[in-house]
C-alpha cells in the first residue's frame, strides 16, 4: 500500500462556523466540542498509520486553526464539493478521501478501502442518508466522477455511481454521518 494517500476533508474548528444544522439543535459550543472531538478521534486513529500518508484538506482556505494532530494541511480551494474533491484527489495515484463528521471511522476502514482499490477502480463508504462517508480512486478514474451530483441529498451516492458505468466499484460498510441533533442522538443510542 506504499504511496497511498488519505485525505481528510475538514473545516477549521472554530466557534460558530461548523455544522450549522447540528448547531441549531445543540448549540454552537456543543457543536464545536463534538467536531473537535470527532476530528481528534479520526486523526488519532489514522494519521500515524504508516500504510498511507494522511493530509487534511481544509476550508476556509486561509483559516488559521489548531488541528488536533500535526498533519500537513492543504486548502480545499473554490467550487462545489465535487470540484474541490476532484482537485484534491487528482495528484494522487491511489487516494481515499473521508469526511470529518462520521463517528466510528478507523484505520481498518481505510485499510479496507485501499485493499478494495486492488480489485476495483473506485470504492465508496455508503452513508445512511444516501450520501457517502468515503470515496477512493485508483489510477483509472472517470474525467468527471462527480458530475451532476445532488449534494446533501439522499441521491448523492446514486448520482455519483452513475458516473462510473462499466467500472468495477467496491462498497464498504454503511455508516451514519452527523448533520443534525437527531443524527447525534441516534449514534449515541447505538453506542450505549
Amino acid at each position: 500500500m506504499r504511496g497511498d494517500t488519505l485525505l481528510v476533508f475538514a473545516r477549521a474548528p472554530r466557534l460558530g462556523t461548523l455544522k450549522r444544522r447540528l448547531a441549531r439543535g445543540i448549540g454552537a459550543m456543543a457543536t464545536l466540542r463534538f467536531y473537535r472531538g470527532q476530528l481528534a478521534a479520526l486523526l488519532g486513529a489514522v494519521a500515524r498509520d504508516r500504510r498511507w500518508t494522511t493530509r487534511i484538506i481544509a476550508t476556509p482556505d486561509r483559516a488559521r486553526a489548531r488541528w488536533p494532530r500535526p498533519v500537513a494541511v492543504r486548502p480545499q480551494g473554490q467550487g462545489d464539493l465535487g470540484q474541490r474533491m476532484v482537485r484534491a484527489m487528482a495528484p494522487h495515484r491511489r487516494v481515499v478521501l473521508v469526511g470529518s463528521d462520521i463517528p466510528g471511522i478507523g484505520a481498518a476502514d481505510i485499510a479496507a478501502a485501499f485493499r478494495a482499490l486492488g480489485r476495483a477502480q473506485a470504492v465508496f463508504g455508503p452513508a445512511e442518508d444516501g450520501g457517502y462517508w468515503l470515496v477512493g480512486f485508483g489510477p483509472r478514474r472517470p474525467a468527471k466522477p462527480f458530475a451532476a451530483v445532488r449534494w446533501s441529498t439522499r441521491h448523492a451516492l446514486a448520482d455519483t455511481l452513475a458516473n462510473f458505468p462499466g467500472r468495477r466499484i467496491a462498497l464498504l460498510r454503511r455508516l451514519r454521518d452527523v448533520d443534525t441533533a437527531e443524527d447525534l442522538l441516534a449514534i449515541r443510542k447505538r453506542a450505549a
